[in-house]
């Protein structure tokens, strides 16, 4: 089967949209995903698409002379003390793009609030014809799928889904078990990375992974291509591995080509040993 492959933002934060794209048909990416929605975190560079007219000309100059298409952004939080109405501007640009979804994650432990905010949420996202997709992350109010399940099936949206990220699916202890009552539709992207079989106790070590320290795919102990073959074989497989060390070894380029030839290596053994229907 050929995979698709996307490159997410946060393993090569410091590329402005445009350098990714560019970057990324050089490396053989088919997708990217970029973080247009700016957060304020430190040291997060401010890449709000809606409010720099200049670097969305670059980016979207870039997708037309590559070929390269953004399948996603993010990151529509759900979090006390914004409204997600206030995400418009970057819906109607990532549509403008060709964009097909956004990811949401749930920051909050005020349930009745996060309810409502998501599910205004996905219905802005449907006037630009926008699918969301609720990651759920281990230190986040939504920590796992259980959770997530509970959103998604209480707002009853239909252009929403799961996002499922492989570091959050193990560190937050889910079960292969627990994806089988899911339709496969409700996958549309898979954050994939790897990561050692120690689980963290505190919340800085489990964000120290998340953010700097995560492992090219097959190095770890997350069993990935179990998890990806519940999601089906179209799910765009979403390389976001960010990792300070590897960064400062290799460049953001080779780092980038090398999550990317990876993956591939490790799907490619995977399909080829895989006895399921679909694999044949």
């Amino acid at each position: 089967m050929k995979r698709k492959f996307s490159l997410a933002h946060l393993t090569v934060l410091q590329w402005t949209p445009p350098e990714m794209i560019y970057n990324a048909k050089l490396i053989g990416y088919d997708y990217v995903g970029i973080r247009s929605i700016y957060m304020g975190l430190p040291g997060e560079p401010n890449y709000d698409l809606s409010k720099r007219d200049r670097l969305y000309q670059l980016t979207k100059t870039a997708l037309e002379e590559t070929g390269v298409k953004i399948h996603d952004i993010e990151l529509a939080k759900i979090e006390k003390g914004r409204d997600v109405l206030s995400y418009e501007p970057a819906f109607e640009v990532a549509a403008e793009l060709g964009a097909t979804d956004v990811i949401s994650s749930i920051w909050t432990d005020d349930k009745d609030y996060y309810l409502d905010q998501f599910a205004r949420l996905c219905d802005m996202a449907k006037q630009y014809g926008l699918f969301v997709n609720l990651e759920f992350v281990t230190w986040a109010a939504v920590k796992n799928l259980k959770e997530a399940k509970e959103v998604i099936n209480t707002v009853k949206r239909d252009n929403t889904g799961y996002l499922i990220d492989t570091l959050h699916f193990y560190r937050s202890k889910v079960s292969l078990s627990e994806l089988d009552d899911i339709p496969q539709e409700k996958f549309r992207m898979v954050h994939i990375c790897d990561g050692p079989s120690e689980i963290p106790t505190n919340k800085e070590d489990l964000i120290f992974t998340g953010r700097e320290g995560r492992y090219y795919v097959g190095e770890g102990a997350i069993p990935i291509y179990d998890i990806v073959k519940k999601m089906g074989e179209d799910v765009v497989l979403s390389l976001e591995l960010p990792n300070l060390q590897y960064v400062r070894d290799y460049g953001y380029t080779e780092h980038a080509r090398r999550c990317l030839e990876t993956a591939r290596r490790y799907f490619e053994v995977n399909d080829a040993n895989c006895h399921c229907s679909h694999c044949n």
